[in-house]
């Protein structure tokens, strides 16, 4: 290590909420720990109550380097774990990553010299998903196309500038410490949540395409299925709890699931003409997931298209059937619980 370069750059606490993570954990890790990095850096994993492997893999990895600690998170909801983790953590500079993200080569030195040069409170990249089956590669196509995800650039890529939001994130730990951290009552979108705060706040979110993380796709249907479906169902609750925080983006699932349960309904009751808006949509989903699918092997091919509708319909249906008592409990809540500033050094 270059003890200059150390003295000069900020240490780094990477945080990692994991909960039956043990297909990814320890690549992960070792994939942070392997960064090229001229700085401290340590790894605070928050461990929920995992049913497989992932405790005794943690065990083997804090035994194995002293940069890599654990803390409980018992309820293993991923907000909790976050605040933990963060809780826990020393260093001013935090670099979030999941048990099955995958750091690129040059993450943590790009984010944070970024995060210096653009006087930003939170930096982040592309959501770059891979799969290793044939189904998780049809997902992995879906998840980075824009018949799939609109022009969220941290799913599709673009040009480095200002964001709404970005994938995971490498913030300023002042910044969380004045936001509380994490709203532990959004189970899912606390991240768009989070950076909602920031920015109204007056913080610059920061997206460059230059920062990547692996990502590995759910490995079923159902479990798609599921993920999109709270996708949707929290990211209503967004809306609700932060009003003028919709775009047009979040209303197309909607407007999809809407449209082929109403053609398939009024084309059975009225007239088959009806039947041009389901019929439509499942055409416009094959034509482009093949085409989206090209390159890949014919089995993942051909799920592309049944991984978009799987998408769209699940992420509409948890919009739209996401209950006002849910937004109203988390309005009610109390604010995010305080984040203690990092213990000086040496302490």
């Amino acid at each position: 290590m270059n003890t200059k370069a150390a003295e000069k750059l900020p240490a780094v606490s990477v945080i990692m909420p994991v909960l039956d993570e043990e297909r990814h954990l320890r690549t992960a890790v070792h994939r942070i720990l392997e960064q090229e990095y001229d700085g401290d850096l340590e790894v605070v994993i928050a461990l929920g109550p995992s049913t497989d492997r992932t405790d005794e893999i943690a065990a083997a990895l804090v035994a194995e380097d002293p940069r890599v600690r654990t803390v409980p998170n018992p309820t293993g909801r991923t907000p909790a774990g976050l605040n933990a983790a963060i809780r826990a953590s020393r260093h001013p500079v935090i670099v979030r990553v999941d048990g099955h993200g995958l750091l690129t080569p040059g993450y943590i030195a790009t984010a944070v010299r970024l995060l210096d040069e653009m006087d930003a409170a939170n930096v982040g990249g592309i959501m770059h998903a891979e799969g290793e089956t044939d189904w998780e590669r049809a997902v992995a196509t879906a998840m980075t196309s824009k018949i799939g995800v609109g022009n969220a650039a941290f799913h599709t890529g673009g040009l480095a500038g200002p964001a709404d939001t970005v994938y995971l994130g490498v913030f300023r730990r002042e910044v969380l410490e004045r936001q509380g951290g994490y709203n532990e009552e959004f189970i899912r979108a606390q991240d768009w949540e989070l950076n909602y705060r920031i920015r109204q706040d007056g913080g610059l979110i920061w997206f460059t395409p230059q920062l990547k993380v692996t990502y590995r796709p759910r490995p079923s249907v159902r479990a798609l299925a599921k993920q999109y479906k709270d996708y949707g169902r929290w990211r209503r609750v967004v809306t609700r709890y932060h009003r003028g925080s919709v775009n047009l983006r979040y209303l197309a699932p909607p407007a999809a699931l809407l449209g082929v349960v109403g053609g398939l309904v009024l084309g059975a009751a009225l007239h088959p003409v009806f039947l041009v808006l389901p019929g439509g949509y499942f055409a416009a989903i094959t034509a482009g997931g093949l085409l989206e699918g090209r390159g890949l092997p014919a089995k993942a091919r051909i799920q592309v298209p049944l991984a978009l509708a799987t998408m769209h319909l699940s992420w509409g249906f948890g919009f739209l059937t996401s209950p006002r008592k849910l937004a109203r409990r988390v309005i009610a809540s109390t604010a995010p619980a305080p984040i203690d500033p990092a213990p000086a050094a040496g302490s």
